[in-house]
C-alpha cells in the first residue's frame, strides 16, 4: 500500500508538470506506465485514475487565477456582476465545445485507435517542429492581443478548433495545440498561455467527471487513498509549473519545448521498439 501511495505521488508530480507545459501529459503518462504499474488496483481503476487526477491540476489553475474567473464581486454590501468576466466565460465555453463534443462521442473509439506509443510519439515530434516553424516565423512580428480579455469570440473559436485536433490525437498536447493556434492568429504568448489555463477548467472536470461516473464510486479504501494522494500533489506541482511557466515565456519563446517534444517523441519510438512491448 506504501508503495503504490508513492507510485500515486510520482504520478501526480508528472501531471503537474506535463499538463501545463506544453509536452503531453500523456506521452508521459504512457512512458511512466511502462514501467511503473500499481499493484493493488484493477486497469479500470488506472483508466480512470490518470484523467480525474487532472482534478487537481484544475484546483490550481482556479486558485491561482479566482480574482479574474469569479464574476461577481461584494462591493459596499451588494454583489456586483462584472460583464467582462462573464464574456470571458462565454468565449471559453465557446472554444470547449467543439472538443467536448469530440470527446463525448468519439472518447472510447479516438482511446482505441490512438492511445498507443507509436501514434503518440508521432504527435510528440510533429507538434515539436510546429512549435520550431511557427515561432521562427513569429520572430519579428509584434502580437496583436496581450491580454485574455482581448481575445474576441472569433479568435476563441480557432482555437477551440485547434483543441479538437488534441482531443483526436492524444500526445498533441491540449495546451500545445492551442497554444500553437492562439500565436498563429496574433495573440501574445503569455496571453495565449493563460487563455489555455483557462480553457483547461470546464475541459478537464468535463473529462474527470466523465471517467469519475463511468468507473462509479465504488472504491476501496486503498483505491480512494492512491487517487487523493496523485490529486493533491497534482495541485501543488501544478501552482508552482504555472508561476514558472508565465515567468519563463514573458523573456523566452516556446522553441525549447518544441525541441523536448522532437526528442521525447523519439525517445518514445525507440521505447516502443524495445522495452514497450
Amino acid at each position: 500500500m506504501i508503495l503504490d501511495l508513492i507510485k500515486s505521488l510520482i504520478y501526480g508530480i508528472v501531471e503537474g508538470i506535463t499538463e501545463w507545459l506544453p509536452v503531453s501529459s500523456t506521452g508521459h503518462m504512457i512512458l511512466l506506465n511502462s514501467f511503473l504499474h500499481f499493484n493493488n488496483v484493477s486497469d479500470g481503476f488506472f483508466s480512470m485514475f490518470e484523467v480525474v487526477i487532472q482534478f487537481g491540476a484544475i484546483l490550481a489553475v482556479v486558485a491561482l487565477y479566482w480574482r479574474r474567473l469569479w464574476p461577481w464581486r461584494r462591493r459596499d454590501g451588494k454583489i456586483v456582476t462584472r460583464r467582462s468576466t462573464l464574456r470571458l466565460w462565454a468565449k471559453i465555453i465557446a472554444a470547449c465545445i467543439p472538443a467536448a463534443i469530440v470527446g463525448v462521442l468519439f472518447d472510447d473509439k479516438i482511446e482505441e485507435l490512438f492511445y498507443h506509443p507509436v501514434p503518440i510519439a508521432l504527435a510528440l515530434i510533429i507538434v515539436g517542429i510546429a512549435f520550431i516553424l511557427v515561432e521562427n516565423h513569429l520572430a519579428d512580428t509584434v502580437p496583436s492581443v496581450t491580454k485574455p480579455s482581448q481575445i474576441s469570440f472569433k479568435a476563441a473559436l480557432i482555437i477551440g478548433l485547434f483543441q479538437v485536433v488534441a482531443a483526436v490525437f492524444p500526445g498533441t498536447s491540449r495546451s500545445g495545440a492551442t497554444i500553437i493556434g492562439a500565436l498563429l492568429i496574433g495573440i501574445a504568448r503569455p496571453a495565449a498561455a493563460e487563455f489555455t489555463f483557462y480553457l483547461s477548467v470546464p475541459v478537464m472536470l468535463g473529462a474527470s467527471l466523465l471517467k469519475l461516473v463511468r468507473f462509479g464510486l465504488g472504491f476501496t479504501g486503498a483505491e480512494a487513498a492512491i487517487l487523493i494522494v496523485g490529486m493533491v500533489s497534482a495541485f501543488i506541482v501544478s501552482m508552482l509549473i504555472i508561476r514558472f511557466l508565465m515567468a519563463y515565456i514573458r523573456r523566452h519563446d516556446f522553441k525549447v519545448f518544441g525541441w523536448y517534444r522532437i526528442a521525447l517523441g523519439l525517445f518514445v519510438l525507440i521505447a516502443a521498439a524495445t522495452f514497450m512491448r
